[in-house]
Order: C-alpha cells, then sequence, then structure tokens
C-alpha cells in the first residue's frame, strides 16, 4: 500500500445536505422543515428537557443526596508503590508528584498499608492508615504527619 492509495473508511466521512437549492434536489422550498411551526423558524426549537409545558422528569423526580462543601478529598498511595524509591529518602508529597506517582496532590496525600514495604523510608504525609505505620516502622522507616 502507498499513500496514495490511502483512503477513509467507508461512512466515517458524512457529506454537508446541501439545502434549499430548486424543487428538484429534494431539498428545495422548505429545506425539509415542513410547513411553519416552531421548528420552521430560525432558531426555532425547544430546550433540552422540554417537554412540551408537561411537568418534566428532572422535576417530578424528588432531590436526592447531599454534596458536603468542606469535604477534603486525599490522593490515596499504597505502601507497595514506595519500594521504587531509594533507601533512607525522605518521601513528602511534593517529591512524590515530582516523580510522577501522584498526579495531582487533591487536598493532601494517605498513605495506605496494601502490599509490603522493604526500603527503609522517612514518609511525611497528611494521614497514614494504623497498617502502613506500622509497616513502615517495622522496616526501620519513619512516618510524620504533616
Amino acid at each position: 500500500m502507498k499513500l496514495h492509495e490511502l483512503s477513509s473508511a467507508p461512512g466515517s466521512r458524512k457529506e454537508r445536505k446541501r439545502v434549499g437549492r430548486g424543487p428538484s434536489s429534494g431539498t428545495g422550498k422548505t429545506s425539509g422543515r415542513g410547513h411553519k411551526g416552531q421548528n420552521s423558524r430560525s432558531g426555532g426549537g425547544v430546550r433540552p428537557g422540554f417537554e412540551g409545558g408537561q411537568n418534566p422528569l428532572y422535576r417530578r423526580l424528588p432531590k436526592r443526596g447531599f454534596v458536603n462543601p468542606t469535604r477534603k478529598e486525599y490522593a490515596v498511595i499504597n505502601i507497595e508503590e514506595l519500594n521504587n524509591f531509594a533507601e533512607g529518602t525522605e518521601v513528602t508529597p511534593e517529591f512524590l508528584v515530582e516523580s510522577g506517582v501522584v498526579k495531582n496532590t487533591k487536598s493532601g496525600i494517605k498513605i495506605l498499608g496494601n502490599g509490603e514495604v522493604t526500603v527503609k523510608l522517612s514518609v511525611k504525609a497528611n494521614k497514614f492508615s494504623q497498617s502502613a505505620v506500622e509497616k513502615i516502622e517495622a522496616a526501620g522507616g519513619k512516618t510524620e504527619v504533616i
């Protein structure tokens, strides 16, 4: 196959419908909009969710739930991900973002105890699970809540 033999997949490119080009085109005169009415006019039509004056679905259904405006959402990391760092490294939220382990820190970082840690590290984070603290200290490391 050569570059000049390439073509797009059938049905992937649709031709624009040219309306109002005479009676023989099939889309002349009213241009496929029918006669009169809201949808025949320019700017016509109804907004999404409008049900012709009937009480719309989004108003018929009850409100549900609650969004806590002061909720803190933490970026979570399991301790097995800390094994990638060298012995004696000081692991901070900034260091984790730099190294690409975490994309953004949200309200802070929480270290969870899933997996095993084999390296001696000094870990600083906003929150720790109890099992994470036990496993880090069992490996000879230190934990500090910031």
